[in-house]
């Protein structure tokens, strides 16, 4: 008995820490723009090796195997925001200070929505988590003041000479304002999106930034979340979505409680904010900006 546990328990190791690192990569590519592509990739990599296994094709084989060479390669090109996202997230430390901070940093951001929306004032906000936000923008003011929604309702003020772009939000301060975030090169948004909107979901593409987005045109308050936009948001979704992203959780105590809020996380990541009428954005009629 002891001979037989010796001799598994090394591939038995493996093989639970293989199935292990699969479930976070896929976890980690589910939802990114480079998902379609490894889904393709992956199914023509299989449709192949059939092809290859069934009819014994020699050089197609040796094909095979020379792809799988530079593969790495190709998921560092393809991934390279996702990746920077992933490895800013492990070194990642709390940006806010304790809980009630934090629920006060989110107010500020309430409110200015808030104000803003009612007066169709066009704003831009891009929140700073764990990748810094300085070397995304191609330009900015720095501003370097405490964020209140006063400050920020006169930085978006359209006689105001700064009021175009976006700004910088980190902690409970505004770095910069009239940055130009770096426009997503999405080719299925629709047509009428405006460069607002597009500039946030860019820059949630490359950054782990939470970005508030308020149309001039109508008013919408929207978000941007690892690539994903979410239109037409109350206030009070808004405020859960921020809450989920930027209050600190607590910290488990047991490996029940570890679990538990590991699968609350993963789920949070799959549904950003439940929205009580989000507006798609395929079927948006009119130009935004």
């Amino acid at each position: 008995m002891l001979e037989f546990v010796q001799v598994v328990w090394r591939p038995t190791l493996e093989i639970l820490l293989l199935a292990v690192a699969i479930y976070y990569v896929f976890t980690f590519v589910r939802g990114t723009r480079g998902a379609a592509i490894v889904t393709g990739f992956l199914a023509i990599m299989l449709t192949f090796s059939l092809v290859t296994a069934l009819l014994d094709l020699t050089v197609l084989r040796w094909l095979l195997g020379s792809i799988t060479t530079f593969f790495v390669v190709a998921i560092l090109v393809i991934f390279q925001p996702e990746i920077r996202r992933m490895l800013a997230q492990v070194g990642n430390l709390e940006v806010f200070g304790n809980v009630h901070e934090q629920r006060e940093n989110i107010e500020v951001i309430i409110q200015t929505a808030e104000r803003l929306s009612e007066v169709r004032i066009g704003a831009l906000l891009a929140i700073e988590l764990s990748t810094p936000l300085h070397d995304m923008v191609e330009s900015g003011v720095p501003v370097d003041c405490v964020a209140t929604p006063e400050m920020l309702e006169t930085i978006f003020f359209p006689n105001n000479a700064i009021h175009d772009g976006g700004v910088i939000i980190k902690g409970d301060r505004i770095t910069h304002a009239a940055c130009i975030f770096p426009l997503t090169r999405r080719q299925d948004l629709n047509k009428s999106l405006g460069t607002r909107h597009r500039a946030a979901i860019g820059l949630s593409e490359e950054t782990d930034a939470v970005i508030v987005a308020v149309s001039e045109e109508t008013g919408a308050v929207s978000y941007a979340y690892k690539g994903q936009l979410t239109r037409g948001v109350s206030l009070e979704n808004l405020r859960a979505f921020l809450s989920s992203i930027l209050v600190a959780p607590a910290k488990p105590r047991t490996l029940v409680d570890w679990i538990r809020a590991r699968s609350n996380a993963l789920g949070a990541t799959e549904k950003p904010a439940p929205t009580a009428a989000p507006v798609p954005v395929a079927k948006q009629t009119g130009t935004e900006v």
